[in-house]
């Protein structure tokens, strides 16, 4: 089981990469926001990987965002989505406004997707609606999120990254920002939210 890769992009599209890992070229499928998010060919990569396995089929697919991986295997878990139609949904809304509509049972804008029709969209909404308390890393629909500052936003952001739900370190971020004496740098505000978060 791959989880996880980290190499040198040799290709990109918006719906498929190659990874070149120890001298390997690994093929992920991807969704156009991981797209978005990658550098050029030749640089550096990180990509959480989920590893599809059929009978006639090993596929990879990459995302460049623990909670998108998560999204993405919620979605397999519904009769009738399988794995390139949950990344054409991945592709076709953002994570963020897709947990919102599933929450609010917004099936107008699920059925927008390409490849969602009224009857998955309805199947999603039951399935997945009371599935994604664990997704409070995106912001319910209308909520906005007050921005603490160039680098405290970057140490949210790290945090995020490191796994930890954005209102969890959100709060010890602000905790942490309080000292104005190391609001300002990021490893020091970075080092006393770790701490705060904890």
């Amino acid at each position: 089981m791959i989880a996880h890769l980290r190499g040198t992009l040799l290709f990109k599209s918006p719906n498929a990469v190659v990874l070149e890992c120890a001298g390997v070229g690994y093929e992920l499928a991807v969704s156009v926001a991981t797209f978005t998010d990658l550098g050029a060919e030749g640089s550096e990569a990180k990509l959480h990987v989920h590893t599809h396995v059929r009978e006639d089929a090993f596929s990879l697919f990459g995302f460049s965002e623990l909670q998108e991986k998560r999204l993405f295997e919620k979605l397999l878990t519904i009769s009738g989505i399988g794995p390139k139609l949950a990344i054409t949904v991945l592709s076709g809304i953002s994570a963020e406004r897709l947990v919102g509509a599933i929450r609010g049972g917004d099936h107008a804008t699920l059925t927008k997707i390409p490849g969602i029709g009224k009857k998955t969209a309805e199947r999603v909404v039951l399935e997945l609606k009371d599935k994604l308390d664990d997704m409070q890393g995106y912001t319910p629909a209308g909520e906005v999120v007050p921005s603490l500052g160039a680098v405290a936003d970057d140490v949210l952001s790290a945090l995020v990254n490191l796994g930890y739900l954005r209102p969890t370190a959100q709060k010890a971020v602000e905790t942490a920002a309080k000292d104005a004496s190391i609001a300002g740098e990021f490893e020091k505000l970075f080092r006393a939210a770790m701490s705060a978060v904890r």
